[in-house]
């Protein structure tokens, strides 16, 4: 039973789903639920749940719920029994003030930095780490869509304001690097979609890496990190760069002493690390915490997903809505205000459809909240050379891994150019054609990449669908860094 007392089908309040759901796929009749045995009325309701859930392409639904909480895991449609849950999934963040404050990844005052202008005094930190609340371990509440996600890493390392704060003065902080020239912000930067529209990272002394620039958002729902993913962390990720001799050139003693000689960030690593102070580990710590803040925003295809449900809906069934859970009739009376503000195109619409289907199934790889099954794939990207770039196989000496290279989120991805591990790719044209064609043959081609024989019309739909997964990012300072 529903928490009002309708009746619902025995999995909807494991998927926090009230019968309005069940009445847009048919699963109720004369007010009664029935078995949810169409796996296609599973399908179109929960695409955002399960992005193109089906046997084919082998999608754990189970685990997927199971990992995920009632109202994240059916975000899309509703957190249709908890409405101060759904305020916060579309765009409005929680009122602050306790111990453990909710707030809303995405909201500018996580990453605005400390108020003011210009290099940040010692005043000026002393009296920002003295403001109420900053040190309260945050639990967090993440964008519609991709609340249907689990944060990583909180557990081991919780965010608090102060450590946000810290990390963000880091990440752009250029006086890591061996010679200040270069931070992390010099490959994933903001203005540039944090990511960078070079085919390669570029480095200390402009030295130019092997691999196109991984984007740096959305990490909070991703353990294993880089394209080749030898980072079992966030925090081993941010450690990284820093003493590697073609990004930022230095050593992690000579980074740490730089810090440690800065009086603000002493004062800061001190008052939320407390004895141990200005460490790597304690950099990483900081620089992830900001890291995982980076949030895509709710996009066109979010709304358009959200709204699925209720398009099965009669007139009939709205004015009851309306009349007897009224709650829930708001929220969809404020998701059909996004969604007219933030519309999908038709073309968007058609190469959504294309995106999940059966023939086309991009969602073999592109799932999840975050739009990626964050597992490596051989695309056939780079294999035509004599030494290529073999990828996971260098981590896992795994056969099957030669070649193969993490999934990249598709959200955002059209700020996000050039393409591919190795930039090969300019414009998301390109990208659909790639596929189009089954990619390159080699002996580890992944099974799942084949000849898509699409029309020109659809790989423009494709496109149009691709840049529909837009959002807005969170406005951030990227000076307002500690005075020498």
């Amino acid at each position: 039973m529903a928490w009002d007392g309708r009746s619902v089908h025995p999995f909807c309040p494991a998927l926090g789903i009230t019968d309005w759901v069940c009445r847009a796929t048919n699963w109720t009749e004369n007010g009664e639920c029935h078995n949810m045995n169409a796996l296609g009325r599973m399908i179109a309701l929960c695409r955002p749940l399960a992005w193109g859930l089906s046997a084919a392409i082998g999608i754990a639904l189970c685990a997927y719920v199971a990992n995920s909480s009632p109202t994240a895991v059916f975000a899309d449609a509703a957190a249709l029994n908890d409405p101060a849950a759904a305020e916060t999934s579309i765009g409005q963040a929680k009122a602050s003030g306790s111990k453990s404050a909710t707030v809303l990844l995405g909201s500018p005052d996580l990453t605005a930095g400390i108020p003011g202008t210009g290099p940040l005094t010692v005043a000026e930190i002393k009296k920002w780490l003295t403001q109420p609340g900053v040190h309260d371990v945050l639990k967090v509440e993440l964008p519609l869509g991709l609340n249907a996600g689990k944060p990583k890493g909180l557990e081991a390392n919780p965010l608090t304001r102060a450590k946000i704060e810290l990390g963000r003065q880091l990440y752009f902080d250029t006086r890591l690097s061996a010679d200040g020239t270069v931070s992390c912000a010099s490959c994933h930067a903001a203005e540039e979609g944090w990511a960078r529209h070079t085919q390669f990272g570029v480095g200390i002394k402009r030295q130019i890496g092997g691999r196109n620039s991984p984007v740096s958002y959305n990490r909070i729902l991703s353990d294993l990190q880089f394209w080749d993913g030898r980072a079992e962390s966030l925090e081993a990720q941010a450690k990284g760069p820093i003493a590697n001799s073609i990004e930022m050139g230095n050593t992690h003693e000579k980074a740490v002493a730089t810090i440690a000689g800065i009086e603000g960030y002493r004062l800061e690593f001190e008052a939320i690390f407390g004895a141990s102070g200005v460490t790597i580990d304690n950099v990483a710590k900081a620089i992830a915490s900001f890291e995982r803040c980076i949030v895509t925003g709710s996009s066109p295809f979010d709304y358009y997903e959200a709204l699925l449900p209720f398009s099965k809906l009669s007139r009939e069934d709205f004015e009851d809505m309306q009349k007897d859970d009224k709650p829930t009739y708001a929220r969809y009376q404020k998701l059909l205000a996004l969604s007219k503000q933030h519309p999908m195109p038709a073309s968007a619409v058609r190469g959504r459809d294309l995106f999940f289907s059966m023939r086309v199934n991009c969602a073999a790889c592109h799932v999840g909240a975050n739009l990626t099954d964050e597992k490596y794939h051989n695309l056939g990207i780079g294999m035509e050379k004599p030494h290529p770039d073999l990828g996971r196989y260098e981590q896992t000496k795994n056969e099957k891994d030669k070649g193969a290279f993490k999934t990249p989120t598709v959200r955002n991805v059209a700020m996000t150019g050039p393409y591919m591990h190795d930039g090969s790719q300019k414009t998301l044209e390109e990208v659909v054609a790639w596929y189009n064609k089954g990619g390159h043959p080699n002996p580890h081609l992944d099974e799942k990449v084949k000849p898509l024989k699409l029309t020109d019309q659809e790989q423009k739909d494709l496109v149009e669908f691709l840049k529909a997964c837009t959002g807005d990012f969170p406005p951030v300072n990227t000076d307002r860094l500690p005075a020498n």
